[in-house]
Order: C-alpha cells, then sequence, then structure tokens
C-alpha cells in the first residue's frame, strides 16, 4: 500500500489546509481494515507536520479519528461488496475560512458499478476479523457533514464530508456544502422528513422542485445495474428516509412457472425496525386487483410492536414491458393520507423501479444464455501434458456476450499434445457460431494425423467454403425478398438486406512432443495472425518463437509455414491473445517497445501458474480502467 501526501507551498498558517493522501486497495477482505489504518496514519502525519503555534494545526481527537475510521469502514466496505474491484481511496483536508481546515472529505471509487461479489474471499484465520459487511449509508449519513455519489466514465465516487470543527451536529439535514453538493443531496434535503418545516413539507411546489432532482438521481443509480435485488436495495435506500419512513419490495418469480413472489428487500429508517417489519410484511405477498395499474392502492398500515400505531401506507405495482414484475410497499408514520403529489412522485418513481428489474432480467437471461454457450463452445477441463507444467487464464470482457477468444489442450495422433489459442472476430452470436465450427475443425484436423501446417492449410479451406456457402445463403434469401416485393404494394418498403458477415479467426495452434528420455520437449507451432508466442529462458532471456503469418479465412488457399524448436526443462512459452497485447493506457499499448517481453522476463525461475499470475497482474496494473476485451493467455512450462 503506497500512501502520498502533499502540501501547497507559501501556507505556513494553515499547511494542513491542502494535504492529500490517497492509496489503492484489492478488492477483498483486508480493505477496510487497511482503510482505517490509513486514514489514522493520514490523520496522525499531517497533525505531526503542522507549526507550533497555537490555533494553526489541527486538533483531531480520538473521536474525531474515531468517525474518520468508521466512515472510512463503511465506505470501502460497500465498495468492495457491490463491486468487487480495486478500491482507490482519498482522504484530503479541505481550507477553511480561518486558520486551518475546515473538513475532511474522503472519497471512495470503485470501476464497476453492478457487479457484486460471488463468493467470499479467502484468507487466514487470524485475518478473518478483518472481513465485516457495512453496516449501510444510514452510518455515513448520521456521521457526515454531507455526503453524494459522483459517476465519471467506468468509475464511481462515494464521498463523505466530515467537519473538523463547528457546533452543529452532523447528519442528513444539515446545510448544503458548496460544489460537493450533488443531486442527491438537494433531493434529501428537500424530500427527507424533518419535524421542524411544519406544513411547508406538503407544499406541491416545494416537492415538485425536489421531484426532478429525485427522480434524475434514481434514473442514473438504477439505470447501471443489472442484479434486480441490487436494484431492490437500491430503491429502498433513496425512499427511505427522502419519502417514506419504510418501505418493502416484492418481485414476482420469472425463473420458473408456478413460483410464488418473494421478499427482496426491507427497508427502514430506523434500523432497529427493520426485522420487526421484514417478519410483519413478510407473511404474506401482497395481492393487487388486477385491475390497478401502475397507479397508488391504499393497504393497511401494518401492526408493529413498539412502532407507530397509525400511518399512510401504500402499494405500487411494478411494471416492465406490460408484464407486471413486483410490487412496491411504502409507508409513513402519521399521515391519514399521502399528498397526492408525493403519490404522483411515487408513481413515477415505481415505474422506473419496474423498468430497471425488467432490463435486469433481460440482462440475466442473456448472460446465462452466453454462458451455457460458452460453456458448450469450450473445453471441460484442459488435458495435462507429460512433462509440461501448464496454466490458462481466461476472462471475457462481458458477461453477458460470449467472447471471442477460444483455447484448447487435447492430446493428437501419435502421442503429440495439441494446444490452440484463438481469436475470433466480434463477440456475440457471430463470434460463438465461427468458434463453434473452428474449434471441432481444428481437434479433427489434428486428431487424423495431419502435421501441423497442414491443419491450419485445411483449417482456411473450411472456413472460405463455409462463408461462400453463407454468402450463397444470403443470395438466394435477398432474392425470395425480391421477388415478394415485387407484387407488393408500392407504398409498402421493404428493410435493406443484411450484409453478410465476413469470417475470420486469428489462431496460434501448435503441438508438444515430450522426449523420451525426459530432457524437454519438441515444439512445432504456427501464428495464423495472432500476437506471437514468447518462449523465456532460465537465464531471463525472451524471443519470439514464431513468425506473423496470413489470419484465417481470408485468402483462398492459403499455405501456412510451421516452426521447431526445443524446449529444454526450465523453458517457458507464453501465449496469449490481442487482449492482452493490445491492453491501452492513454495513448500506449501494454506491448508498445516490447511491454510483455520485459514483464516475461522478470517470470524466470516461476512455476506456469506463477507465470500466468503475474502477467494478469500486469495486465490490471496498465490502466486504472477494467479490461475492455477478452483476455486469454497460456503458459507452457517444459519440466
Amino acid at each position: 500500500m503506497a500512501r502520498t501526501a502533499d502540501a501547497a507551498p507559501g501556507l505556513p498558517a494553515a499547511p494542513r489546509a491542502h494535504a492529500a493522501a490517497r492509496t489503492r486497495l484489492p478488492g477483498n477482505s483486508l480493505a477496510p481494515g487497511a482503510a482505517r489504518r490509513f486514514v489514522r496514519a493520514a490523520l496522525a502525519d499531517w497533525a505531526g507536520l503542522g507549526p507550533p503555534t497555537p490555533g494553526e494545526v489541527p486538533e483531531f481527537s480520538g473521536q474525531f479519528a474515531d468517525d474518520a475510521a468508521v466512515l472510512v469502514n463503511e465506505l470501502v466496505t460497500n465498495a468492495v461488496v457491490h463491486a468487487g474491484t480495486a478500491v482507490e481511496l482519498l482522504c484530503r483536508l479541505e481550507p477553511g475560512a480561518g486558520p486551518g481546515p475546515a473538513a475532511l472529505v474522503i472519497e471512495v471509487s470503485d470501476h464497476h458499478l453492478s457487479r457484486t461479489v460471488r463468493s467470499e474471499p479467502r484468507c487466514a484465520p487470524d485475518e478473518r476479523a478483518e472481513y465485516e459487511y457495512g453496516r449501510g449509508l444510514h452510518v455515513v449519513a448520521a456521521l457526515a457533514e454531507c455526503w453524494g455519489i459522483t459517476y465519471r466514465t467506468g468509475r464511481k465516487t462515494v464521498w463523505a464530508r466530515l467537519a473538523v470543527h463547528g457546533d452543529e451536529q452532523p447528519g442528513p439535514s444539515r446545510a448544503p456544502c458548496g460544489d460537493l453538493l450533488q443531486r442527491g443531496l438537494r433531493a434529501a434535503e428537500i424530500l427527507a422528513p424533518n419535524p421542524h418545516r411544519g406544513p411547508r413539507q406538503h407544499d406541491p411546489d416545494w416537492v415538485d422542485r425536489g421531484a426532478l432532482s429525485f427522480l434524475a438521481e434514481a434514473s442514473d443509480l438504477l439505470a447501471g445495474q443489472f442484479d434486480e435485488d441490487m436494484i431492490a436495495a437500491l430503491a429502498g435506500q433513496l425512499l427511505v428516509p427522502r419519502l417514506a419512513d419504510w418501505c418493502a419490495i416484492w418481485l414476482d418469480a420469472w425463473r420458473g412457472p408456478g413460483a410464488a413472489p418473494r421478499l427482496a428487500r426491507v427497508w427502514h429508517a430506523r434500523e432497529s425496525a427493520l426485522e420487526v417489519l421484514r417478519a410483519t410484511v413478510g407473511k404474506e405477498p401482497p395481492r393487487l386487483p388486477a385491475s390497478v395499474g401502475t397507479g397508488p392502492v391504499p393497504v393497511p398500515w401494518p401492526r408493529m410492536a413498539g412502532q407507530p400505531h397509525d400511518g399512510a401506507a401504500l402499494a405500487y405495482r411494478l411494471v416492465a414491458g406490460g408484464r407486471p414484475v413486483g410490487v412496491l410497499l411504502l409507508g409513513r408514520a402519521g399521515l391519514m393520507r399521502m399528498p397526492d403529489e408525493v403519490t404522483g412522485l411515487m408513481e413515477d418513481f415505481a415505474r422506473r423501479v419496474g423498468l430497471a428489474i425488467g432490463a435486469a432480467r433481460q440482462y440475466t437471461r442473456q448472460a446465462t444464455i452466453s454462458r451455457v454457450l460458452q460453456r458448450g463452445l469450450l473445453p471441460s477441463r484442459v488435458a495435462e501434458i507429460p512433462g509440461v507444467d501448464s496454466a490458462l487464464v481466461y476472462q471475457p470482457s462481458n458477461e453477458g456476450v460470449a467472447g471471442g477468444d477460444f483455447y484448447d489442450v487435447f492430446p493428437g495422433a501419435g502421442g503429440r499434445w495439441c494446444f490452440a489459442l484463438g481469436d475470433v472476430q466480434g463477440s456475440g452470436p457471430e463470434a460463438a457460431v465461427l468458434t463453434g465450427l473452428a474449434r471441432p475443425w481444428l481437434r479433427l484436423l489434428a486428431r487424423e494425423g495431419y502435421a501441423v501446417h497442414e491443419v491450419l492449410d485445411r483449417l482456411n479451406q473450411l472456413l472460405m467454403d463455409d462463408a461462400t456457402d453463407a454468402t450463397d445463403a444470403t443470395d438466394a434469401t435477398d432474392a425470395t425478398e425480391a421477388a415478394e416485393a415485387a407484387v407488393r404494394p408500392a407504398a409498402v418498403e421493404s428493410a435493406a438486406p443484411a450484409e453478410p458477415q465476413t469470417r475470420f479467426l486469428s489462431l496460434l495452434y501448435g503441438e508438444l512432443v515430450p522426449d523420451a528420455e525426459g530432457r524437454g520437449v519438441r515444439c512445432t507451432l504456427v501464428s495464423a495472425g495472432h500476437p506471437l508466442p514468447l518462449l523465456l529462458r532460465p537465464d531471463g532471456s525472451v524471443r519470439s518463437a514464431a513468425a506473423p503469418q496470413m489470419l484465417l479465412g481470408v485468402v483462398e488457399g492459403a499455405r501456412y509455414e510451421s516452426e521447431t524448436f526445443r524446449m529444454t526443462p526450465g523453458d517457458t512459452l507464453l501465449c496469449v491473445t490481442d487482449g492482452i497485447t493490445e491492453r491501452r493506457s492513454g495513448p500506449r499499448l501494454l506491448d508498445d517497445g516490447d511491454g510483455l517481453a520485459a514483464v516475461l522476463a522478470d517470470c524466470a525461475g516461476l512455476t506456469a501458474s506463477g507465470v500466468a499470475a503475474r502477467i494478469k497482474q500486469a495486465v490490471y496494473a496498465f490502466a486504472e480502467a477494467p479490461p475492455a476485451d477478452d483476455l486469454a493467455l497460456l503458459v507452457l512450462r517444459a519440466t
């Protein structure tokens, strides 16, 4: 973990006012504990660097440091749980009107707006105490002067401002904090319950002014989510306590006929009442009349021990694509009925929630189909080659779309072991079709006993023949549509025929033959338009192991030439797709200036798994944004 601190020169009276410290934390169970230690260390550094003049150095009391540690713990934990990526943490002091800083601002950024943690990270037994789930943004709102969310391309930042001096109690109803105020804060200021506002909280004009900001914030948050449970959680946090004291979201089943609705989320302004509310509203799913559209439906106020006995409760049907997807319940204590302007705002909000859930379900269906398709296109297991230590990394860039990269390791004819790493043009169904053709053909040709270069010669011809067949089929379809169009009324226009898509791929294909006396393996390979494989010697030297040749499926009758060399024990062959060599950081690519070879040179002496992990780490560290292309790499090390 690295920390940097900087102070603006020429400000001896308040050197801490512009101090800042930043670090990058891994997206695992150790991040919250590391973040707490980091913020305490930063406060200690800043307090110890100032001049001895009384009143000019910030006095970071034990309580202030504790509050800062709790804030950063909650923000980092939420980022780890809901994103799972590396987390950037920035702590900075804002200048005040007089000597010394006015506030500590904590910013936590992640790089996945919708990704969720799928399994608990592994850690040593003595480290499990660090793994803890956050108590939610209620804690942040209670401690901070204000907080908010900022979105940038591929990046989400949640920030909180903790006042260093001042007599006011922190909380969501404090005055705005200048440029740091976000749309969500404006909505919270206008719509959150506040007993001191009096009748103004029911002023329609006053509510309408906040409605636009509230709906804009809701649209931004919900549109970036592809998990229906995450959408339900966000909806609850947006509603409570801004518009309601509590809410519950039921979602209709969609993965099987006859399944009952499930209670996806319950949220209450007081966390102590959550379980009581869950037990009360979870007894039976709400049944709304079939004639009810998306408008409000009054429902009985739930009787909960220790909670208000009177209030207004409403139910809204959540609809997507004309079909119901769930029901939203909410209530507010102390009201006989909800104001009309609030019920109208809630109907708009419920419509957005329904659409977001519908989009999430469509994405989930597509992602499920893609995963099933991907599993069918890729080998269920990678063969173990005698005398060779191997490791594979495969990571599609988009879980909802079948990737264009593929790999295979399998036994060939005559004691040979074959390996392949390919990259199909494009992604999605077209790429899946070509992968589904290329991999079985490759295995069939290899097991027929053809030499390496002959396998690629014949595979290229098969791809060309398939492209010709696809073009003929498209021409026949176009001719049929043209004949039908000739008898249609002139006012009816037919759509332009789709252009047939060219099918080509890059492929690195090779064979390994283990030495009978255990002195390594003989490797023969061809690189057809693919990033060249790299050979690492035990002394750390690296060279290309093949020459570039033509892509497959481009030129009729193309002929390929293979290269043969011996891999002695300790030699490592690295095969990658262009998702690694063309990993971009601004104008630079990872492989510019033989960058990949330089990374591989530092891997001398590592196992195949160690080399794969080092290369993957270098790919992610090369740029802040996550990889935009599929990643695939195969490491073969002679033992």
